[in-house]
């Protein structure tokens, strides 16, 4: 990667069932304890002939958010990528319709 470019990250994390798959420019732990900020979220061209339902829906519902805060026992995984691909969301496949009990809070 060029120095000169901003870098772009992609962030994969858990949310009611659903697998979040996110790009933003930037991410840091937050002062809120137990919480990533991710902030400066990046979206295809709305030029674009083909419009995406997922990647629509994601941005209507991110729509006007400046900073989000996502628990860090929800995030499966970051990665510092090339280019921003299509955000999208998808069903969490465990093979149940069980969800874990959030555990005991993370000790400094």
């Amino acid at each position: 990667m060029s120095s000169d470019k901003q870098p772009i990250f992609r962030v994969i994390f858990l949310n009611q069932g659903e697998v979040f798959e996110l790009y933003a420019r930037q991410i840091y732990q937050s002062e809120l304890w137990g919480f990533m900020e991710i902030e400066e979220l990046v979206f295809g061209e709305r030029s674009q002939m083909l419009v995406d339902p997922g990647e629509e829906k994601l941005k209507s519902q991110f729509e006007g958010v400046k900073r989000s805060f996502i628990p860090v026992h929800a995030i499966v995984r970051i990665d510092e990528v090339e280019r921003a691909g299509a955000p999208k969301v998808s069903e969490a496949k465990g093979g149940s319709n069980i969800m874990t009990f959030p555990g005991p809070p993370l000790t400094p």
